[in-house]
């Protein structure tokens, strides 16, 4: 098609991702003028309309919603001979897109950063921080190279690499710290706050308990684990933290930090990422800096009760 570009495309994408124009040139770093423009031309060398153009969203039209899986397959492979380039030189340069979940980045990123940059000079990182269904979704359509979990997955095209684990420990009102530390089944008879829907932690915290749900404290889902730990503060309940979290969560409230009883809850933190990846070497020595950076941030803890 003649006078098509990858930069339509590119921007096309965005625009049914974000479904509204402010947020897609935002995410293009171009004007809303510039990228409604790219968009009308685009409709216009297809012939055919894209979108329907809302007060408030924009809605795909029936041929959109095709039209973008192609050209995401399009980008997609575009992206990956780009990765082709950069896994053939012998140390990873150029654009690093790292997905992270919201109960990790806050807590680890700030050492993965510190060891990327140290093992790989002028590397231009890039962030992504959301929960782990879009991860996966955006994984799968290239829009990042790998990204750090909560294993496991169990999605076949991907690598899953197991870097270490970690305890979950329990959040308290001060006042309760002389009492003793409740297992599953009395967590279970006690007000558990948990994360909102979604957060893979929640499904954790649960299975820990042997519940499927917590009782309908209604307003008590915090949507992180700061606001968990200031609710506990408050004397609304108790919760459970992952153990990377404790030194910056528990110092902003008057709250007691207490370990279970073994077999203590814990989860799996791993890296995961496309097998058809071009950059699985170089990704593997990602891992292995992530992996350092959790050993710093577990012998950095201070002592719980």
């Amino acid at each position: 098609m003649q006078g098509l570009t990858l930069k339509h495309l590119r921007y096309f994408e965005a625009l049914a991702q974000h479904r509204h124009f402010g947020r897609a040139a935002d995410a293009c770093a171009i004007s809303q003028p510039a990228l409604s423009m790219q968009i009308r031309d685009l409709e216009e060398m297809l012939g055919t309309p894209l979108v329907e153009r809302g007060y408030r969203e924009v809605r795909m039209t029936q041929f959109a919603d095709i039209f973008v899986e192609r050209a995401r397959d399009i980008l997609r492979s575009v992206d990956e001979l780009g990765d082709l380039a950069r896994a053939s030189r012998e140390r990873l340069v150029g654009r690093l897109r790292i997905g992270v979940i919201p109960t990790i980045a806050p807590y680890l990123l700030p050492s993965i950063i510190e060891n990327l940059t140290r093992t790989y000079e002028g590397l231009d990182i890039h962030v992504r921080e959301t929960l782990t269904p879009r991860l996966l979704e955006e994984l799968s359509d290239g829009r990042i190279d790998t990204a750090i979990v909560a294993l496991p997955i169990s999605e076949p095209s991907l690598t899953e690499i197991p870097l270490f684990e970690e305890r979950f420990v329990l959040v308290r009102p001060d006042s309760e710290a002389c009492a003793p530390v409740p297992n599953a089944e009395g967590l279970r008879e006690m007000r558990l706050l948990l994360l909102e829907e979604g957060h893979c932690f929640r499904d954790q915290a649960l299975s820990f308990c042997s519940m499927q749900t917590v009782r309908p404290w209604e307003g008590l889902d915090g949507s992180s684990l700061s606001t968990l730990v200031q609710m506990v503060g408050m004397g609304l309940g108790v919760t459970l933290l992952p153990e990377m979290a404790v030194d910056v969560e528990a110092q902003s409230a008057a709250v007691d930090v207490a370990n279970f009883a073994e077999p203590q809850p814990s989860r799996t933190i791993g890296i995961i990422w496309r097998k058809t990846s071009p950059l699985s070497d170089q990704l593997m020595q990602i891992a292995e800096l992530v992996r350092d950076a959790g050993k710093q941030r577990r012998t950095s803890q201070p002592g719980t009760t």
